[in-house]
């Protein structure tokens, strides 16, 4: 029985750059049933810092939830073609988040990381957001 592949899509949003920051993620698994969600206010970021914080809440949530053969799907294609070697972390904060992503990324068997475009990321957009507004409110 081949083992159960799960999808993680992930995003960060920043309100201004820098500025008012929240980060989402959502797992869904092979028949897109979402299996976890999360969202973090993150104060004020950048919108790089926004989409590391993303992926990290959402590695955390898989990790959480059990699951061993992931693809994660990013709309941020810095991000990606960073963790995939394409491109070199520059950024000091980045470097040491980018530690954090390697260091989680670790602990699955099978892991995939793709760009998709903004508009197949919006559960994760839109959580991101939420984050941002339900800390506004208080």
């Amino acid at each position: 029985m081949p083992a159960k592949i799960y999808r993680l899509f992930s995003d960060g949003a920043c309100r201004g750059n820098p500025g008012i920051g929240g980060a989402g993620a959502v797992i869904q698994d092979a028949d897109a049933n979402i299996v976890w969600e999360g969202k973090k206010y993150l104060g004020h970021c950048t919108n790089n810092l926004a989409e590391y914080h993303g992926l990290i809440l959402g590695l955390n949530g898989a990790i959480s939830s059990g699951c061993k053969n992931l693809e994660v799907y990013l709309d941020s294609e810095l991000l990606v073609k960073q963790i995939n070697g394409a491109y070199r972390v520059k950024n000091e904060n980045l470097q040491v988040l980018m530690r954090e992503v390697r260091r989680l990324l670790d602990s699955f068997d099978v892991v995939q990381v793709r760009h998709v475009p903004r508009s197949r990321n919006s559960h994760a957009d839109k959580l991101a957001n939420l984050a941002i507004d339900e800390e506004s409110y208080l």
